[in-house]
């Protein structure tokens, strides 16, 4: 092994990548494996996203928006070095992880905070916007990064709706003329790699609300309710995007940007390898060693490990994933281009125990996978 290169994901609730990446690569050390590390932290439109973009170069910029729920938090999203390519993700305004879990609240969380930092953007001078899907706290269409923005939702007496999904089965008119006309000058790219639509039994509300706090009732609100605000954009815009594919990310957000905004889907993951030419690196690579806190059924549907590992198969270098969970078979994964998983657990220990040792369990488990490369040296 000579070229080796470090790709995790993050661990969601205990490591960002970079921190998981940083962990694997002390623990080959430790085993004195000779061999050049290379760490390229991914991301795949949630959690991490910001920062793996920025890991090549650009600019962090800091501000004060509005949470799910509508208080005041610091946030950021970034300019990389062209400036006008602006990387938001979402979850950093409108996510799960800035709520409690006696705070989610599928029927008032709101995406006007992603409106706020998507504006404050442009106002930079940003055209490009990769706008990150993943770990929402909300099902509201976008409909609040499009009040952020200046699009006016109304009901029947012309009142302004108030934030957040449920609101949105009194939608009776959309105004967009308050919009700033730069919007039009913009690119939007929606980087996800769920496929699901805005509405129906695979869509926002029936499969992603429970995640976000919604009761069964609350599921059956929200579908009505999303159903309503997309009828009323396709009868007033002309924009018909309930059914499309990915529409249904981040509580159809895509949906709402898609239909207010042209955005245009593309895999996460294939943008990020993209912005950090990934290929050249591959090239003269041995091994590639990726991860994230949570390996299943859906990691083989173009999550971040699994862009990697296919990547990395086309230049014939294997792929090795270190996980904090294994709840799919090993088989599927290989056939998906994993040569092997490694869990990080290694004794009976709680879910809470994990996540507060996830660096030392990570480290070590990149010890143990260092011995095995050294056994045929």
């Amino acid at each position: 092994m000579k070229n080796i290169l470090i790709a995790p994901g993050a661990f969601k609730n205990s490591l960002s990548a970079q921190v998981a990446a940083e962990a694997m690569a002390h623990g080959l050390r430790r085993c004195g494996l000779e061999a050049a590390l290379h760490l390229l932290p991914i991301a795949d439109g949630g959690n991490g996203t910001l920062d793996a973009f920025l890991a090549a170069g650009g600019e962090q910029v800091v501000l004060q928006v509005d949470d799910p729920l509508g208080r005041k938090v610091p946030s950021a999203y970034g300019l990389l070095p062209d400036g006008k390519t602006a990387v938001i993700e979402m979850a950093l305004a409108s996510g799960l992880e800035l709520l409690k879990s006696d705070e989610m609240n599928a029927l008032e969380a709101s995406t006007y905070g992603t409106g706020q930092l998507m504006q404050a953007a442009l106002e930079r001078g940003a055209r490009r916007f990769i706008v990150g899907m993943g770990g929402s706290a909300t099902v509201d269409g976008g409909a609040g990064c499009m009040q952020a923005l200046g699009v006016r939702l109304l009901d029947k007496n012309g009142d302004d709706l108030v934030r957040g999904g449920g609101a949105l089965a009194y939608l009776h008119t959309v105004d967009t003329s308050l919009v700033d006309q730069r919007w039009h000058e913009c690119e939007i790219v929606i980087a996800t790699d769920v496929e699901n639509p805005a509405l129906g039994l695979e869509g926002a509300a029936a499969v992603f609300g429970p995640q976000k706090g919604a009761s069964p009732a609350d599921v059956i609100t929200l579908e009505n309710a999303l159903s309503h605000y997309f009828s009323v954009i396709e009868q007033q815009l002309g924009k018909d995007v309930k059914r499309v594919s990915g529409g249904g990310a981040a509580g159809a957000f895509a949906a709402g940007l898609m239909a207010f905004l042209d955005g245009k889907i593309e895999s996460g993951i294939d943008l990020l390898l993209a912005h950090n030419h990934f290929e050249d690196h591959l090239k003269d690579a041995d091994l590639v060693i990726t991860g994230e806190g949570q390996m299943d059924s859906q990691t083989i549907y173009g999550k971040g490990p699994i862009g990697v590992a296919r990547l990395a198969k086309k230049y014939g270098v294997p792929t090795v994933a270190i996980v904090g969970g294994l709840n799919v078979d090993d088989e599927i994964l290989h056939m998906a281009g994993i040569a092997a998983v490694l869990p990080i657990v290694n004794k009976p220990m709680l879910l809470e125990e994990a996540i507060a040792n996830a660096a030392e369990l990570v480290e070590m488990a990149a010890l143990r996978l260092g011995y095995l490369l050294q056994l045929n040296e």
